[in-house]
């Protein structure tokens, strides 16, 4: 068993003694036995990051050195990288070869942050009189709770993790119970790096228990959430009570928008790709396939065809090309979701059932899927399965393609296709989406702000508003020659 709470520097198990079995959504191996934490290891993390914040250890280092501490993360991610992987792959089912790509891109991202705390200073402001000084201070938002999803453990952890350390914050970080090994291997790495006792404080175990401790606690001064619409909506409400800072990335139902006139042949290709990646366990899925109506035949025939092709298999399978669904629950409620679809109207083209292969059978695993005919009145339009379903909608016009794009209450990804760059800037324009592709599904980079727009969350990660989340911006007005303001009389 590994203690893998980690707080003032130390390892410990819970404080109950609970612990949790890490099993492989691929054959149900054996992956971890780690701690179980609970409210009482929630408030001891919180009461350690507290501490350290208010002894002003890590802010009193300055932004060149935190920049510097955040290089070294990278360079020990990148030494690490084989360990990390197969750590991720062993929790998620992921292939290795994903894994090891998100490692390089936690590692861009620990790199874009030591720059942008490289460049951070002071501003002037122009006071209009000889005498003052006028500037903006940008000073660490204080202690932050800062809870991963599943999905991509530590990227997303990453992309809070790194922000917060250059800011001079400390922070609770709370992984998904279902995979916390890249967080409890993170944790080693700050360590070793240099980073002051009490500053990184980590908790495993269920939000369930947990949460409300880290989001509701007067001593927390953000958090930062990526995971489900019910459980953000939660947090933003408790957070209300002591009326702290959140940032919340909730997910999407992703518009994936393909005119008659695009190159068919790579819209096709991205269309597989942007659905049915890492099973469509990822929050910016082109799960919502909207067509013009006269490539429709053309262009499903071709993906059916594509999706029958998909090998499915687990982190070590070479010829694997997506692997499980996180969980068997997980995998339940992509079945109930397929299920309402067809009830609603959908017809199902391919795939639509467990796999039954035998090399599978210890697994999680669901073949991709496509549902046609399909609408936005519609749940499996409206609602996200967080699985390897594809819905697919047409269109006759570009005012069609753009009312179809909107309606949802999501607002964090989509994509137009077309070689009318006219039409691909009308449309990216229109979309109310945090991120638009055109004639392209997915790449982003640390440099770019990643969030959405209405129920996909608030707030942003990454670019330089992903640094900014963790400051508190001061004006300090310094008076060089004061004098009587003269604006009361004062009797003499």
């Amino acid at each position: 068993m590994r203690s893998s709470i980690f707080i003032d520097g130390e390892w410990r198990p819970a404080s109950d003694g609970a612990t949790r079995e890490i099993r492989s959504p691929a054959d149900g191996s054996l992956i971890a036995t780690v701690s179980e934490g609970k409210i009482d290891d929630a408030l001891a993390a919180i009461a350690a990051a507290r501490s350290s914040f208010d002894s002003g250890v890590f802010t009193s280092w300055g932004w060149a050195r935190r920049s510097a501490l955040l290089a070294t993360v990278a360079d020990l991610l990148e030494r690490d990288v084989e360990l990390i992987a197969a750590l991720e792959s062993g929790d998620t089912g992921k292939r290795i070869i994903e894994s090891k790509y998100d490692v390089a891109d936690v590692a861009a991202t620990f790199r874009h942050f030591a720059q942008l705390a490289s460049e951070q200073h002071d501003k002037k402001i122009d006071s209009g009189i000889p005498h003052v000084s006028s500037r903006i201070t940008y000073d660490a938002i204080g202690v932050c709770s800062l809870i991963g999803p599943w999905n991509y453990p530590l990227l997303q952890i990453a992309w809070k993790v790194a922000p917060a350390l250059a800011a001079g914050c400390s922070f609770i970080l709370k992984p998904s119970e279902l995979t916390p090994s890249t967080a409890m291997h993170l944790l080693k790495l700050l360590e070793e790096a240099g980073v002051p006792r009490g500053v990184a404080n980590l908790v495993t175990g269920a939000g369930s228990v947990i949460g409300d401790t880290l989001t509701t606690d007067p001593r927390v001064d953000f958090v930062s959430f990526t995971g489900g619409l019910s459980t953000g909506k939660r947090i933003m409400s408790k957070a209300a009570e002591t009326v702290k800072k959140v940032a919340l990335e909730l997910g999407g139902k992703n518009p994936h928008i393909i005119f008659a006139d695009a190159d068919l042949d790579a819209a096709t290709d991205f269309a597989v790709t942007a659905a049915f990646l890492h099973s469509g366990q990822v929050c910016s899925a082109g799960t919502r396939l909207i067509l013009e109506r006269s490539i429709h035949d053309q262009v499903v025939t071709e993906i059916v065809r594509r999706a029958k092709l998909i090998r499915l298999g687990g982190p070590t399978d070479l010829t694997a090309e997506t692997g499980p669904l996180i969980s068997e629950g997980h995998l339940k409620k992509v079945e109930e979701y397929l299920a309402r679809g067809v009830q609603e109207g959908a017809k199902l083209l391919v795939g639509g059932v467990r796999s039954t292969a035998p090399e599978l059978s210890r697994g999680w695993y669901f073949p991709p899927t496509i549902l046609d005919n399909c609408d936005t009145s519609m749940y499996c339009v409206q609602e996200e399965s967080f699985g390897p379903i594809m819905t697919v909608e047409v269109f006759e016009s570009e005012e069609e393609a753009i009312r179809l794009g909107n309606d949802t209450i999501y607002g964090l990804s989509g994509a137009v296709w077309s070689k009318d760059n006219a039409k691909t800037e009308r449309v990216s324009k229109a979309l109310r989406h945090g991120t638009v592709w055109i004639n392209d599904y997915g790449p982003y980079k640390p440099a770019a702000e990643w969030g959405g727009f209405k129920a996909s969350g608030n707030g942003r990660e990454l670019g330089e508003h992903g640094l900014q989340e963790y400051l508190e911006i001061k004006h300090i007005w310094t008076n060089n020659s004061p004098s009587k303001s003269g604006w009361f009389a004062d009797g003499i």
